[in-house]
């Protein structure tokens, strides 16, 4: 507990899904003094937003889970913006937080940043082996040139920066928002909406053959909470559960719980995205992480909190 308690720190995105969990572990841990910037009072894309909230705030450590992210129909219809404006964010962030004197830098990657058919499970190492999935490149090579940065200046400015990489994220608050949402919530809205309007059937994307690894978001946020107190190194770090499933057998899993008896089909006019997705989570041990949460446990508890939101 007294690690956080005079710390000050900048969570950027922490009103959003796993920005909200970041902030509870954050306060559970005992610091008092958390700035969440709101996009109406600092566009953290320009550089001018950046100073204005490090000259507000004057931060100990930022933690940067801001992004404009979706899943593959989103990625595929937003390349050129998901770059910009992440690669901005980063870059810019990074660079006034040393300026402004930060003592910590803790940036969130994604998961697909890694190479297409990165041997699974994805280690830390295989990270610049081959380029990302078409559909979601832009977006991955964005986030991972904070990894970049990180290094850079950990080797000239002498920069505490750490570059995390969480899986696939899911549970209660996520986003169901069909234009934007990833595959858990997509698929848990589907089969929620069927079973309510009487549907015998709803479409999936792809073939069901791909595989990802999934985290609770709760335990996302521990993972980063502790990275942010314990590691301080310039390597990248996976945060992840360490399972895998497919596509094909979790939408089964939602379909069960929902309790949707109808059809699934398959437009294989759709893309798959990477063939699989899982990782090596053995250096996040290092400080102390291990996922807690059993995926059929919160899948059922996600399904409830969307389902109780509806009545």
């Amino acid at each position: 507990m007294t690690y956080w308690k005079d710390k000050k720190v900048i969570v950027t995105g922490g009103a959003g899904f796993l920005g909200s969990y970041v902030v509870d572990e954050l306060r559970n841990k005992g610091c008092e003094q958390i700035f969440i910037p709101r996009s109406r009072d600092y566009d953290l894309v320009e550089k001018q937003g950046i100073v204005k909230m490090f000259n507000d705030f004057l931060p100990d450590m930022v933690i940067h889970l801001a992004a404009v992210v979706g899943g593959i129909g989103a990625n595929r219809e937003n390349p050129g913006s998901f770059f910009y404006k992440n690669l901005m964010m980063g870059t810019q962030l990074i660079e006034q937080a040393r300026l402004s004197g930060v003592e910590k830098f803790v940036a969130i990657g994604t998961v697909c940043s890694y190479p297409n058919y990165t041997p699974v499970p994805f280690k830390e190492e295989k990270l610049w082996d081959g380029y990302p999935e078409e559909t979601n490149a832009p977006y991955g090579l964005a986030k991972k040139m904070m990894l970049v940065q990180s290094q850079a200046y950990r080797e000239q400015y002498g920069f505490n920066s750490i570059f995390l990489i969480p899986v696939n994220l899911y549970g209660p608050g996520d986003n169901f928002d069909p234009g934007s949402s990833h595959v858990i919530p997509a698929l848990i809205k589907k089969c929620v909406d069927a079973k309510q309007s009487g549907d015998d059937k709803i479409e999936v994307w792809g073939t069901g053959s791909a595989s990802r690894e999934f985290i609770y978001a709760a335990d996302a946020a521990r993972g980063i909470v502790l990275a942010a107190e314990k590691y301080d190194w310039q390597d990248p770090i996976n945060i992840g559960s360490g399972m895998e499933i497919t596509i094909k057998d979790l939408v089964e899993k939602i379909k069960e719980i929902v309790g949707f008896e109808g059809e699934l089909v398959w437009d294989k006019t759709k893309p798959d995205g990477q063939p699989r997705r899982c990782l090596d989570v053995s250096k996040a041990e290092a400080f102390g992480f291990v996922a807690g949460m059993g995926f059929d446990e919160g899948l059922r508890k996600t399904v409830e909190w969307y389902v109780g939101g509806l009545i």
